[in-house]
């Protein structure tokens, strides 16, 4: 029964907020004005609160731009996180426009969606996302181009940085700045995170998103820590494998760094008598 009521004020005070915001945002939309930037931070801030997601920084987000960051995947739960931390932007795929709730929220904040199976209009969307570059927007960008379960690096895929590859070229100086951003979700009620709770954490693609949803209401309380690694200055003609392989090595050590730190308080935790699991 209290759960119940949790979830329903819940959903009540993210409506209530969304309101609020949403005047402000369509404004912002309509007349292009730097307003529609902040407004889905204050938004994605509000939904981590109300979700009980807290978050640690490690680290700085870089000052320069045009900036694209490169982070590893694990749930729905990191647009919110990004989006809590900086004023971004995401780089998704098509479907996510036509998702019930998220698709409207997208385009709220105005996502851009990219159709990898169609290379006639890649143009297009490569010059899109210079264009966002370019006036100081921060995009961000999924390599690994699916979510994980929480606990490792998927491959990532060279090819997604093409977008950083042709909007070099049309940025001032030529260059990209790319810094890499890990998202590890460590802690459940202020415990170190064990195997019964890292399906909260991710969101593998054969799971519902109601379902999945409700889950993170019910437990209300995860910690997530997001540790931005050293920028990459990425120039016009410059390969993309090697900037991959160096995004890549920065994502794996940032991610294994903040797991382990779980798994020592985790034991730490077990040796005092408490539960991991």
């Amino acid at each position: 029964m209290i759960t119940n009521i949790r979830i329903g004020l819940i959903i009540v005070c993210l409506v209530a907020v969304t309101l609020v915001l949403l005047p402000f945002q369509l404004v912002g939309l309509a007349f292009d004005l730097k307003i529609r930037r902040y407004v889905p931070r204050l938004w994605h801030r509000s939904a981590c609160w109300l979700l009980g997601i807290r978050i640690r920084t490690h680290g700085h987000l870089e000052r320069r731009r045009p900036l694209m960051l490169a982070a590893n995947h694990v749930s729905w739960k990191d647009i919110l996180v990004l989006g809590a931390v900086a004023d971004v932007i995401f780089i998704a795929k098509a479907e996510v426009a036509d998702w019930p709730i998220f698709g409207v929220l997208a385009k709220l904040q105005k996502c851009i969606f990219v159709v990898r199976e169609e290379k006639r209009r890649t143009g297009d969307q490569v010059n899109e996302i210079a264009a966002r570059m370019n006036a100081g927007e921060i995009v961000v960008l999924f390599p690994e181009g699916t979510t994980s379960d929480g606990n490792r690096l998927m491959e990532v895929k060279s090819s997604l940085f093409g977008a950083a590859a042709a909007a070099a070229p049309a940025t001032p100086g030529n260059l990209v700045h790319v810094q890499p951003v890990t998202l590890a979700y460590t802690r459940v009620h202020g415990m170190a995170m064990g195997r019964f709770h890292r399906p909260l954490a991710a969101w593998p693609g054969d799971i519902e998103l109601a379902p999945h949803l409700l889950g993170v209401m019910k437990e209300g309380a995860l910690d997530v820590d997001v540790a931005f690694g050293d920028t990459i200055d990425f120039k016009a003609g410059d390969n993309r494998k090697h900037l991959s392989q160096n995004v890549t090595a920065q994502l794996r050590r940032m991610l294994i760094r903040h797991l382990r730190q779980r798994e020592y308080d985790a034991n730490d935790g077990a040796t005092d008598g408490g539960s991991v699991n």
